[in-house]
């Protein structure tokens, strides 16, 4: 939600959308003096895949690997403490109210994030081996921010006095969009590390989500529009929440049609919660249907799985799990990587398309939808409507893909390092949205909303047609290519 500041001269400073935008780009500044050999943000804690506790808190860095997990956390609550209190004092807020719910919020969350990266629940099957562990729930570490949303919910809706005191604290749309603006830089060096992958492979998968969205967007938004009678307010979010990228998708799409708060929100839950379904369900159905296709595999994942994390994993999965069977079944060992490399070349294009899609849908509901009779749209009701933070978003990607192609490699990996370790923030600021999000998600009121009947476009959309068009389209656009055999 957008705060108006009593004392901001500019509006530069008086909005979370810019507050966003300076904020990821503060944190991604501070990781790229790493190229430098300076290192800035090493000492920020880092959440690890533990059996032993004493384990899962590490700093992210090896230069601090003598500083305790304990005090990295204490570090980082400090650092972001302190750098959203300055936001927050631009845009008007209550500082001392917001240090102190935002101090309960932070460690509750991180609680439920270290919950969530306990072996035994995080580890995928390509893991287990080595971890030593016979079985776990295969939920990969994003099951930590389910946790933390079923954990906001409980506090929401049951300790009514707790979620007021926390009130000035909650702000699930200020930190989504700060992680967007941070993943700009990692989508930047995943596209710049994808130019040396096969041309074939990342040619195909820029056709292939190029035609899977410009059918998945217009086909939800027409059902939820037309057999649920949402309002466009409701419909282009969830939209762009299944079609395009989950979380980040619905966040921008809600600011670029000036939605309220609330929409892209629920939303963005339904996209997590949905995604660990597609988790547990989809790598073991490409192996029984696909062993002998295994790119168009790889990208169904990507075309599929509606967040990174959950997408990335769902590729690591089909990867072993096809390459076991397929030599049993066919008598071959293929590379590894190949089917992977399949899913996160396809992933980082459905990224890049979300400035895309967000400046596309400023222009449309500027001049067609939300436009009244008579009324002259110009170029500044565009800027209006664009989400700001989406530009920070956007200047990363570029910035990382033209400093990446003029260094060399030993440059380029320091590089790699620090945009390592300000994505290490972009995990924290998710995880803070789902903590906030299930604080201001009075089941009541979203019932009202309409969430029961979103709950049921998702699954009739997902389920219903997603999943087979992106089927259908890997298929036309990976059919017949196999990763190289091992020799």
């Amino acid at each position: 939600m957008v705060q108006e500041g009593k004392g901001a001269r500019s509006p530069l400073l008086r909005s979370e959308d810019w507050w966003a935008l300076w904020i990821g780009l503060f944190i991604f500044f501070l990781g790229f003096l790493k190229i430098g050999g300076v290192d800035l943000l090493g000492w920020a804690v880092k959440t690890n895949m533990w059996l032993d506790l004493s384990k899962a808190l590490t700093p992210v860095s090896d230069v601090y690997k003598g500083l305790p997990g304990f005090i990295a956390l204490i570090l980082t609550y400090i650092f972001l403490t302190v750098v959203l209190s300055i936001g927050v004092a631009s845009m008007g807020g209550n500082v001392p109210r917001f240090i102190g719910g935002f101090t309960i919020i932070f460690f509750i969350t991180y609680i439920c994030w270290m919950i969530g990266n306990y072996a035994y629940i995080a580890a995928t099957p390509d893991q287990l081996a080595k971890l030593n562990i016979p079985w776990s729930l295969r939920m990969t570490g994003e099951s930590g921010f389910i946790i933390a949303l079923i954990v906001g919910l409980i506090i929401g809706n049951l300790f009514p006095g707790l979620t007021r005191y926390l009130q000035e604290a909650t702000k699930p749309e200020w930190f989504v969009k700060t992680a967007i603006v941070i993943l700009g830089g990692q989508i930047g060096l995943n596209a710049l590390q994808s130019t040396g992958l096969t041309a074939q492979v990342v040619f195909r998968g820029l056709c292939a989500i190029i035609e899977a969205y410009l059918i998945y967007w217009p086909l939800v938004y027409f059902i939820a529009r037309r057999y649920f009678k949402f309002t466009p307010e409701w419909a282009a979010p969830l939209a762009s929440g299944i079609s395009i990228c989950g979380v980040s998708a619905a966040i921008a799409t809600g600011g670029a049609i000036k939605a309220r708060p609330v929409i892209p929100i629920i939303v963005s839950s339904l996209v997590v919660i949905f995604a660990v379904v597609e988790l547990i369900i989809l790598p073991f159905a490409a192996q029984a249907w696909l062993y002998k296709e295994p790119m168009v595999a790889g990208a169904w994942m990507g075309l599929a799985v509606k967040t990174d994390g959950a997408a990335a994993a769902s590729g690591a999965m089909v990867d072993a799990l096809i390459r076991s069977k397929a030599i049993s079944a066919l008598g071959v060992k293929w590379q590894e990587g190949w089917m992977l490399m399949a899913t996160t070349t396809v992933k980082v294009f459905i990224d890049i398309f979300i400035a895309i899609w967000a400046f596309i849908l400023a222009i449309i509901w500027s001049w067609k939808i939300d436009r009244r009779e008579g009324e002259k749209v110009n170029a500044g009701e565009i800027w209006l409507r664009f989400p700001k933070f989406v530009l920070g978003y956007a200047a990363l990607f570029i910035l990382v893909i033209l400093i990446g192609k003029s260094v060399g490699k030993d440059t380029l990996k320091l590089l790699n390092a620090g945009i390592g370790q300000a994505g290490n923030f972009r995990g924290i600021f998710f995880a803070l949205t789902f903590f906030t999000i299930g604080l201001m998600s009075n089941f009541k009121k979203l019932w009202e909303e309409g969430m029961g009947k979103l709950a049921v476009v998702y699954v009739v959309c997902l389920f219903g047609f997603i999943i087979w068009i992106g089927l259908l389209i890997s298929w036309l656009f990976f059919h017949g290519i196999t990763p190289p055999p091992v020799a």
